[in-house]
């Protein structure tokens, strides 16, 4: 008699979690498209999504085969401006993210989630809540600001600045902005962010 109940660990069980997440994320957004919906949907425990893939955040970037997690990155840039107080935090978190971008495929995913989001309200409602929730919450909590919504304000700001290098840098291809080395990057725009998360906006 074959097995009966949901699949465990099988070698096909990651790649059906990874199609399930991308219907449910295209269908429900990113908000709404839960842990226990997608398991149910590639017909497993709850359990083997955390074991594979740990978070939603880190499904989501498996799913959409985003090269980076955002999350992990703005993470360790703040662990890092801890640590290390001689660099500012804009300049730690412009290097991370270039870091990551110059040695990864972030140009093919990045143009590809552009144009998704440019020719579809339900890909750009899911990027945004990505964005929201992955980039912009984890940078709230480096900003300097008198209230939570200053503070979403200033990660808001910055992200509208990375998104930018983003697309500029690597999708565009703009020079001399393409060709900019990651020094001066770092030193050009490590101070816009760091008076978007912590100086006067004026």
């Amino acid at each position: 008699m074959g097995r009966t109940g949901r699949r465990s660990g099988d070698s096909g069980t990651r790649e059906a979690i990874l199609a399930a997440g991308r219907r449910r994320f295209a269908d429900y957004g990113y908000d709404r498209a839960t842990i226990r919906g997608i398991a149910a949907d590639a017909d497993v425990d709850p359990a083997l999504i955390h074991h594979f893939f740990g978070t939603k955040e880190h499904l989501f970037a498996a799913a959409m085969r985003l090269p980076v997690v955002p999350g992990d990155l703005i993470t360790a840039a703040l662990a890092t401006d801890a640590l290390d107080p001689e660099k500012s935090l804009g300049e730690h978190l412009v290097r991370a993210i270039l870091r990551a971008w110059d040695v990864g495929e972030i140009g093919d995913t990045f143009l590809g989630l552009l144009r998704s989001a440019a020719t579809s309200e339900q890909a750009l409602a899911m990027l945004r809540e990505f964005v929201t929730e992955t980039i912009v919450g984890r940078l709230s909590a480096g900003a300097k600001a008198a209230n939570p919504a200053e503070a979403q304000y200033r990660a808001a700001l910055v992200a509208s600045q990375v998104l930018a290098l983003g697309l500029t840098r690597y999708v565009l291809r703009l020079e001399p902005l393409a060709a900019a080395s990651q020094d001066e990057l770092v030193a050009a725009i490590g101070p816009t962010l760091d008076r978007y998360l912590t100086g006067d906006l004026g």
